[in-house]
């Protein structure tokens, strides 16, 4: 019985001492702004890296000069160099939410763009005064940071391989022996 209370004890320690490290978020720091003319509206587009890199994990806000009560608006990425529209729900104008930890704003949290090359963010915004519409265009998004993707997997790979390597010997190394019940 004290055994199982101790136990209880330093489990209830432990999420006690862990619990504020983890709900605590580091805050959106935007490092580049950009303005936009969506209609009647004006959109301050931030960005928590500068310069964009693609495949790299950035945050975006989109504030609206009076603030977003009362609105709604979508976001379409395109390309350039491709007619098909990219967005984080896979061909359709995207919602705009509000980001998860900054909600006063919308945004998108930890998203990347998937390729380098030019994009434009396309605005739909309804409110008050009306639906407006509006491109941040000209958005240069370099080449991805670090090694090429094939090469990064290539050697996070190699430990599965070592690992199925290691079963498999071990399991060629194990006596084949069948065992049969001893009649009593």
């Amino acid at each position: 019985m004290i055994k199982r209370l101790s136990a209880l004890v330093v489990a209830l320690g432990a999420l006690f001492v862990s619990a504020p490290t983890a709900t605590a978020y580091e805050p959106v720091n935007i490092v580049h702004t950009e303005r936009v003319q969506v209609g009647p509206y004006g959109l301050t587009v931030g960005f928590s890296t500068w310069p964009v890199r693609a495949l790299q994990s950035l945050d975006f806000t989109f504030v609206p000069d009076d603030g977003i009560a009362g609105k709604s608006g979508t976001l379409r990425q395109v390309h350039q160099g491709s007619e098909q529209a990219e967005n984080p729900r896979r061909g359709r104008n995207a919602p705009l939410a509000r980001h998860p930890r900054k909600r006063d704003v919308w945004g998108l949290d930890i998203h990347s763009l998937n390729r380098p090359g030019e994009w434009s963010l396309v605005f739909s915004v309804d409110g008050p005064a009306g639906r407006g519409e509006g491109t941040l265009s000209g958005i240069q998004v370099l080449d991805q940071p670090g090694p090429p993707l094939a090469l990064s997997w290539a050697v996070s790979a190699l430990p599965l391989l070592g690992l199925i390597g290691f079963l498999a010997v071990a399991w060629r190394r194990t006596p084949n022996e069948r065992y049969e019940p001893v009649a009593i």
